[in-house]
């Protein structure tokens, strides 16, 4: 389906029993909500109504070409938008990677609209700054955020040779057909840059306003993540006044949605299950 929001069109897989309670599911870098579809059938099965959004950038008809309209709080505001299109006063939240920043932010901003947050990989915005401040482990698993900085270089590096860049990356999502799936749109005129663009409208100052979430709340961190380091996961429960659970999934990638479903299906059950 299609929603018309902020003036602009997003591309939404939706899914599971109509009048279900809704979970809204925000993907990451360089993915779309099809990152979700092998959690989504358990949510449909236990009475919940999925909604999983191309974001900003990532939708064609979503797509802006300046830079700063990548802001952390012009995404929040897209989700947000979502949700009131939709006619959805307040949902589930699930975010994993890049789209786990804007859930958290959407948490912290407008808990009214918050039942839970799951947020998957990246943990609370201030965790992430205080580990990069403080652990010079953080600061090597983020080192790559230079380059995707850089326009035109990051575009060339990761577009090159069938984007190679791109699929080696995704390294953990799973077989070639997955892989591609996720590569294949990022190869589309102006895609990449788009997705890129929100590393490069990413300001410390936009991070910093992220409150801490007072909404139920789970972290789903996996071991073997090479962009977080523990220190970030673990200094995630200090920045949430409410229930709060870290899970941790050994011998799993980053990519967590694609890679472990199950468990992250459970997670988010477990979340959400005293509340549907």
């Amino acid at each position: 389906m299609r929603i018309e929001a902020r003036g602009f069109t997003f591309d939404v897989r939706a899914g599971g029993p109509e009048g279900g309670t809704p979970v809204l599911l925000l993907h990451g870098f360089p993915q779309h909500g099809g990152e979700f579809d092998d959690v989504v059938p358990a949510l449909h099965a236990a009475g919940l109504r999925t909604y999983a959004p191309d974001q900003r950038g990532y939708s064609p008809g979503a797509r802006p070409e300046a830079v700063e309209a990548y802001r952390l709080p012009e995404l929040v505001a897209d989700a947000v938008g979502v949700l009131d299109a939709l006619g959805v006063d307040a949902a589930h939240l699930v975010g994993h990677d890049w789209g786990a920043i804007v859930a958290w932010a959407v948490a912290a901003g407008h808990p009214e609209r918050v039942r839970t947050l799951t947020a998957v990989s990246v943990p609370h915005p201030a965790a992430m700054a205080r580990a990069l401040a403080e652990d010079p482990g953080q600061r090597a698993r983020s080192a790559y955020m230079t380059l995707f900085r850089r326009p035109g270089a990051a575009e060339r590096a990761l577009l090159a040779l069938n984007a190679m860049g791109l699929r080696r990356m995704m390294h953990g999502v799973g077989d070639d057909a997955r892989v591609g799936a996720y590569a294949d749109p990022m190869r589309e005129p102006g895609a990449l840059t788009a997705a890129l663009n929100w590393y490069r409208a990413m300001s410390r100052r936009d991070l910093a306003v992220v409150g801490p979430v007072a909404v139920p709340t789970t972290f789903v961190w996996s071991e073997r993540d090479i962009a977080i380091g523990r220190t970030a996961a673990e200094a995630c429960a200090g920045h949430v006044r409410a229930d709060y659970r870290l899970v941790e999934l050994p011998r799993v990638s980053h990519w967590i949605p694609d890679e472990a479903p199950t468990p992250l299906t459970e997670a988010i059950l477990d979340r959400t299950q005293d509340l549907v």
